[in-house]
């Protein structure tokens, strides 16, 4: 009898060791977050920094047609100083006229690379120096398979 007793407390006991632990953890990380920032609206670029925004036509074969629909892969480099350099991608499309614009457009070193089906892959490294840069693309066709 006292055997069945004492596995009940020890039972009991065990339940109430438990649901403390649980407690002091749930407080323990309730503890850890921060509080939320007010949210701070964000302020207009200054007037001194111009929007770059990179214009490229695609044209293509011996008539030098625009390419629609031509997927435009502009691709940086972000240098950082403490961490890893951040690789970022931006994709955009050609219009009718074969002419895609790219927004806030990284100034210097940018990789430029046009797909679109029925022309070889296009891409080349490029220096962009002014805001409002015109990239002129020519893109051949692949060779025929026999």
């Amino acid at each position: 009898m006292e055997s069945i007793d004492f596995m009940r407390l020890q039972g009991k006991f065990f339940a109430c060791v438990c649901i403390a632990a649980c407690a002091v953890i749930a407080n323990g990380v309730a503890g850890q977050d921060p509080p939320a920032p007010a949210s701070k609206p964000k302020a207009p670029p200054p007037a001194g920094d111009a929007q770059t925004r990179i214009t490229i036509e695609v044209t293509g074969g011996e008539k030098s047609i625009p390419v629609e629909n031509a997927s435009v892969y502009v691709k940086f480099i972000e240098e950082r100083s403490l961490r890893k350099d951040k690789k970022l991608e931006m994709n955009v499309k050609t219009s009718r006229d074969g002419i895609a614009h790219v927004p806030n457009a990284p100034m210097g070193r940018v990789l430029v690379q046009v797909v679109a089906e029925g022309w070889k892959t296009y891409g080349h490294w490029m220096d962009i120096t002014d805001p409002k840069q015109t990239i002129k693309v020519h893109l051949e066709r692949p060779p025929k398979w026999y």
